[in-house]
């Protein structure tokens, strides 16, 4: 490889090092705010023909919320960038499917929460390192 190819990704690895971390405080406010519509929605309108959906768009919901105010710990952590990553991820991948799943009432939707629960728990035991 090209000694100048070496050095732009150098600085490309850089730049994203050097990424503010209190940048997750924007992600957590958007978050925050669709948790909120969401929640919101779900408690007042979302009226699903099978009881149980309902049930999954409160757990989506109490997830998106728990996870979204933890995100605001982010820029104090060690790794602010993988612990916020790794939140969003999971807010994204298991939220975002269990709301999908109970608002088409279709359980199918339902397949990447698993993926999400694993990003969580993989957000959280970062803390450790």
């Amino acid at each position: 490889m090209p000694p100048e190819v070496k050095t732009e990704e150098r600085r490309e690895r850089m730049r994203i090092s050097e990424m503010d971390p209190y940048h997750w405080h924007k992600i957590a406010a958007v978050s925050g705010i669709a948790a909120l519509g969401l929640g919101t929605y779900g408690f007042h309108i979302f009226k699903p023909e099978k009881p149980i959906f309902k049930e999954v768009w409160q757990i989506a919901s109490i997830y998106h919320f728990f996870h979204t105010a933890a995100l605001l710990a982010a820029p104090i952590t060690k790794r602010p960038h993988v612990f916020g990553a790794l939140l969003t991820a999971g807010i994204l991948t298991f939220s975002g499917s269990c709301y999908t799943a109970a608002y088409l009432e279709d359980r199918k939707f339902s397949a990447l929460a698993p993926f999400g629960g694993l990003a969580f728990v993989a957000a959280w035991a970062s803390l450790l390192f």
